[in-house]
């Protein structure tokens, strides 16, 4: 009974460390990649919030289409090799260490192309660690629980984001000179390149002490890379036998562009169209963390009662009235409201779309089809920047750009609708 109840204790300890893993690198996307940098280097680096919007989608747009081609490549030898946590490891630190240099960007137009080549690296050693951390959930989890804790971590993961900018809204945004921070070299804000890689380095140890991962198949690395690429080869072939999966890859490649760019293009709509500096953006950031956390955690237990397929309709759906809402705003208040209301389908559709890949793909390949996932996620990760870029630039409205996106939210749920999510035994359904 003690063993027993040990072993239960070191397992939810494992999965704990797990969802931890979004509380760590969640702070990235929110400070780098969504709300404070891009209007820093919009407004400060380029000097010209539309020009700049442009350059950063194309920027965003590159570093999606690394991770498109590679992902499923690398998720298949992480399988063949059987460990995921080197893997982990090794692109997480990617993100730390160029996340940390974006301290080097001026607010100059000399240090653009810098600035968008550190941003594109630890993007893809974002989005690749992102790629093994999901491939372990189905191996700590039973598949009636995947839901609930797909959620947990996605809501841990925004409160991650939130305490982020309460720290950075606080501390350098706010008082540079408590830290002795040059307000004239934009310093507060360049800081928030080391203390995102920190943040990440401090809370991503948990994972590789106490998460268990897969033993080692006994391949080196050289026959690992060659049965993987052997995998990867064979399951595109197949994939035309997997109708139900390609269905639900072609849906969430549509609605991921459109987040992609909401999420990269929110903080510079923000600022450009409703004069909204720095710290309204940060604050604004707060808000949207905090309905999307909520939005998660709620959702999670909904997910595993309706499914996770119905769980992405409800929150696309609210995610199309809400966009919107947003767009048409008028006034900063409408704007504030329609935006909040917006996280709290966002976070729901991301932990559900993890959960429901997680049920669709085969036991023991999970990698290789989470690295697919981020590959329907990525493949055209640079249409919506670019859709965003080109019509912004075209029409010299940011208004106009943001909402070319409603166009993919709207053709992801469509193709959705035509996704089978396999079927769950009455002692799966039932609440626990």
């Amino acid at each position: 009974m003690a063993r027993q109840k040990s072993r239960s204790v070191r397992q939810e300890q494992g999965v704990l460390a797990w969802a931890l893993y979004d509380w760590a690198n969640s702070p990235f996307t929110t400070l780098i990649i969504t709300f404070v940098f891009p209007a820093y280097f919009a407004g400060a680096v380029i000097g010209n919030e539309t020009i700049g919007q442009a350059w950063w989608g194309y920027g965003i747009a590159i570093s999606g289409l690394f991770i498109s081609i590679l992902s499923p490549i690398f998720g298949a030898i992480a399988d063949a090799g059987g460990k995921r946590k080197p893997w982990l490891f090794a692109f997480s630190l990617l993100c730390i260490i160029a996340s940390g240099l974006l301290w080097l960007i001026k607010p100059d137009r000399a240090h653009a192309l810098l600035a968008l080549v550190l941003v594109a690296v630890a993007n893809i050693g974002f989005e690749f660690g992102t790629v093994f951390n999901n491939a372990m959930l189905p191996d700590l989890v039973a598949e009636e629980r995947m839901g609930r804790w797909s959620g947990w971590a996605w809501a841990l993961g925004y409160l991650g984001g939130l305490a982020a900018l309460l720290l950075a809204l606080i501390g350098p945004l706010q008082h540079p000179t408590w830290l002795g921070l040059d307000r004239s070299q934009a310093e507060q804000v360049r800081i928030l390149g080391p203390f995102v890689g920190l943040w990440f380095a401090v809370f991503t140890w948990p994972i590789f002490v106490w998460t268990p991962d897969r033993k080692r198949t006994g391949l080196s690395a050289e026959a690992a890379t060659k049965r993987g690429l052997i995998a990867v080869a064979r399951t595109l072939r197949g994939l035309a036998n997997r109708r139900n999966v390609v269905l639900f890859l072609v849906a969430h490649m549509l609605y991921s562009d459109a987040l992609v760019g909401i999420f990269a293009f929110g903080g510079i709509y923000a600022a450009g169209v409703f004069g909204m500096g720095l710290r309204d953006v940060t604050l604004f950031g707060i808000v949207l963390n905090i309905t999307a956390g909520l939005g998660a955690f709620c959702f999670a237990w909904v997910d595993d009662r309706i499914g996770s397929r119905r769980t992405i309709l409800v929150a696309l759906a609210g995610m199309l009235v809400t966009s919107i809402m947003t767009i048409v705003a008028q006034e900063r208040l409408w704007f504030w409201i329609g935006g909040s209301l917006l996280g709290l389908f966002v976070g729901p559709a991301q932990a559900a779309s993890r959960t429901l890949m997680a049920r669709l793909a085969p036991k023991g390949e999970e990698a290789e089809f989470f690295g697919l996932f981020a590959f329907s996620g990525k493949a055209t990760a640079f249409l919506g920047p670019a859709m965003v870029a080109i019509v912004t630039a075209i029409s010299g409205s940011q208004r106009a750009g943001l909402a070319s996106l409603l166009v993919l939210l709207l053709a992801g749920s469509v193709g959705l609708l035509r996704v089978v999510e396999p079927r769950r035994s009455a002692a799966q359904l039932r609440p626990k």
